[in-house]
């Protein structure tokens, strides 16, 4: 096998693993998987966490490496890419519509900044859409979810809460 048919072979099966905090996403889909490659005989598997201190990293890693064994890889390195910095933008199309099919509202677009980021003690105010009914009549009931990087809504139209992905 080439190089590149390796390479290609290594992020097809890196591409599978499955977010382990929303299961519904792949890490390709939530946008963390960045680089595959081969160094030597080893396979070089890069991901940016979603933000700093993300806890699922050492499971993503775990993961991937588990995946990458399972498939015939004998020797695997994970490393953590931080530059540049995950965005929500980075979420697929397939990866928005599963979190909708799951009931989370998706992440609108990210804030672009230049500059200094202001400090603001009050809720964020997000465009978010109902993934049940469609309504845009949303109220934040939590700015922190299950995880840091989501947020609970309840929608004012169909009365049902729902989780929203952040925008970063």
């Amino acid at each position: 096998m080439t190089p590149a048919e390796v390479v290609d072979r290594a992020r097809a099966v890196a591409a599978t693993v499955a977010d382990p905090e929303l299961p519904m996403l792949t890490l390709e889909d939530l946008g963390v998987l960045r680089e595959v490659g081969v160094d030597g005989g080893t396979v070089v598997v890069a991901i940016t966490p979603t933000y700093s201190g993300c806890p699922a990293m050492a499971t993503m890693r775990d993961d991937l490496v588990h995946r990458l064994s399972d498939a015939g890889f004998d020797d695997v390195r994970v490393r953590v890419q931080l530059t540049p910095a995950w965005s929500s933008d980075w979420i697929t199309d397939r990866g928005r519509t599963a979190l909708a099919a799951h009931g989370i509202s998706p992440p609108g677009p990210a804030p672009r900044r230049t500059g200094p980021v202001p400090l603001s003690l009050g809720p964020t105010r997000r465009e978010v859409v109902c993934p049940r009914c469609g309504s845009t009549r949303a109220e934040l009931t939590s700015e922190f979810g299950p995880t840091a990087c989501r947020a609970l809504y309840r929608c004012r139209s169909c009365r049902e809460p729902f989780e929203h992905v952040k925008e970063i």
